[in-house]
């Protein structure tokens, strides 16, 4: 809703503009107008974007160069690890791109995530024990990644505060009107997926 809007960055304000350039255009258009609104994409092809790349990325090459994950401590009342956000798959991405080009009657700026926001913690636990898995080590707990110092955390830093947003969760209500009934794959089968798929492409 367009009272909700409050951009913290440059990035954000950015895709603030382009919704309304195609809030404009949706009233009389001849053709279809779509805005698609990605929330935290993650998934095979990313890894020339560096630092940019998703945090399942970042993780899973921090911890192979490193051995551990290192995650923001506590801030603003998140607690460490505890800031979340919405993962979407690049597989969820691809089908609603691919549902809108075969439903061109269709048009709107429509959110693109899965509707359930996850943690860093949680994120970091799938990534860790998928590649302890590829080992033939078992699965820990959050709380034996911790104590085991496959997991820490570190002060947030004083040049996001303020401009980081530490929740971020999609209403997706409008996609699902529009007709993309789609479950989005779950974070723990995606990232899990996307880790092996990057294990293979290691060797």
């Amino acid at each position: 809703m367009r009272e909700c809007e409050r951009p913290l960055s440059i990035y954000g304000y950015s895709k603030f503009l382009f919704d309304q350039v195609v809030r404009g255009r949706l009233q009389g258009a001849l053709s279809q107008v779509v805005g698609l609104r990605y929330f935290n994409v993650y998934g095979a092809g990313e890894a020339h974007k560096g630092r940019m790349a998703s945090i399942v990325w970042q993780q899973f090459e921090q911890f192979r160069a490193e051995g551990t994950v290192k995650l923001f401590g506590e801030h603003a009342g998140h607690a460490p690890g505890c800031q979340s956000h919405d993962f979407v798959s690049i597989e969820d991405v691809v089908r609603v791109n691919l549902f809108f080009l075969d439903h061109p009657r269709k048009s709107g700026i429509f959110n693109v995530g899965p509707g359930h926001a996850r943690s860093f913690n949680d994120v970091a636990r799938v990534v860790v024990n998928t590649l302890r898995a590829a080992d033939g080590k078992p699965p820990l707990a959050l709380e034996e990644l911790v104590q085991e110092g496959l997991l820490e955390y570190i002060r947030f830093p004083d040049a996001l505060r303020g401009r980081y947003q530490s929740f971020t969760q999609s209403e997706v209500s409008r996609l699902r009107t529009a007709g993309y009934a789609t479950p989005f794959v779950p974070m723990e089968e995606g990232v899990a997926r996307y880790c092996q798929w990057l294990l293979e492409r290691c060797h």
